[in-house]
């Protein structure tokens, strides 16, 4: 039924968007139909977006299309919501009605409104935030760790090699030892990243890579995804761990997509007679390494406080990328971006480095993590 819906509302969409622009210009029906004509052909691109289709088109033209296709979306969305103000603002006798009919500055004033803020959207997209974070650890450390933390990074057609490019000199200019990022490296496609070698970037990046699965590596084909990531040099986790200076636990989560993946919980106490208590003192049971989840999709985060894990890294939200949307990933997740603290468990939902479809942050931001870990034998005590 919800399906259902989400399919049909951007056409009665499309229908509300087309009767307003034909009764708002004041031109003929030939020119208000080109015009009508041209935008339901740029949201038609989107679709081309499902089952690979541009792959089949030289890749500037399944860039541009890709690009026009997807940013499509959130111009309809706008577009909605400025044409349903106006008209509660007519309903309501605030809005006269000749501001809706053959009136070419009202439709001037929205198409520059429109421009100004997507051109806005776009410029803040390509600014990507560095946030601070500070971590605590109860537990013994050799050193005091910096890591970067990453997400949503969407390699693909609109996310090219020379954008990667740029974002591992970003990352190699922090210095970390060692690096984490929390699933959706690949977009959906793995022909851009084939083409463009972009493996060939990760092999830059001056620390240790960590990642785990997300969504969009299912969807650009399990296998493949899981190559590239090798050929990246990535230490892919999928529902594994790995061990860094015998202090610290990297617990790399399967997406949720796979509904067969371990429980949080299953997996530390797998990993408790494998892992954990190689660094215990003879005759002690408490684990004295520092838990550090990565989980693509911040669901159930009770789990991991249940699990005594001591930090989670997840991506997935955006954030909603642009506002409104923002406020509904606000409300279906418990965090849908930031930090958070649960018990003795802290988190950090990032809003993502990249992005996926059109390149607009509209009231959210693109932005990366640098974490120092420390140990805190206040906390201990």
């Amino acid at each position: 039924m919800w399906m259902m819906l989400f399919m049909v509302l951007p056409f009665v969409a499309i229908a509300y968007i087309s009767w307003h622009v034909w009764v708002m210009l004041p031109w003929s029906a030939l020119w208000k139909s080109l015009i009508i004509l041209a935008g339901i052909l740029c949201f038609a691109m989107l679709f081309m977006n499902f089952g690979r289709k541009f792959d089949g088109y030289p890749l500037p033209v399944a860039q541009a299309t890709y690009e026009i296709g997807t940013s499509s979306i959130f111009i309809l969305m706008y577009l909605v919501i400025i044409f349903l103000v106006l008209d509660l603002g007519r309903l309501c006798h605030l809005v006269p009605r000749s501001l809706l009919y053959h009136n070419w500055q009202m439709a001037l004033g929205i198409f520059v409104f429109l421009f100004g803020i997507f051109l806005y959207g776009n410029l803040h997209y390509y600014n990507k935030v560095r946030v601070p974070l500070e971590l605590k650890s109860s537990k013994p450390l050799p050193k005091d760790y910096k890591v970067v933390m990453a997400s949503d990074l969407h390699l693909g057609y609109h996310n090219p090699r020379k954008e990667l490019a740029r974002w591992v000199d970003m990352i190699n200019a922090e210095r970390p030892d060692f690096i984490l990022i929390a699933g959706d490296i690949i977009d959906g496609s793995m022909r851009p990243l084939i083409e463009e070698r972009m493996a060939e970037e990760f092999h830059r990046l001056q620390a240790p890579v960590y990642a785990c699965l997300g969504n969009h590596e299912f969807y650009a084909g399990h296998p493949e995804a899981k190559q590239f990531y090798k050929d990246a040099g990535i230490h892919l986790l999928i529902d594994e761990a790995a061990v860094v200076d015998s202090a610290i636990v990297i617990i790399g989560r399967d997406d949720r997509t796979n509904m067969r993946r371990k429980p949080v919980k299953e997996l530390v106490d797998s990993l408790q007679s494998s892992i954990f208590r190689s660094a215990l003192p003879l005759g002690s049971s408490k684990n004295l390494q520092y838990s550090i989840v990565l989980d693509h999709q911040p669901y159930n985060l009770d789990r991991a406080e249940t699990a005594g894990i001591d930090f989670q890294l997840s991506g997935h939200t955006h954030r909603g990328q642009v506002w409104p949307i923002s406020w509904i990933t606000d409300y279906i997740y418990e965090c849908s971006w930031g930090s958070h603290q649960r018990g003795n468990t802290q988190f950090y939902i990032s809003s993502g480095l990249g992005i996926w479809g059109g390149k607009f942050r509209i009231g959210t931001q693109s932005e990366y993590v640098v974490a120092t870990l420390t140990s805190d034998k206040s906390l201990s005590d």
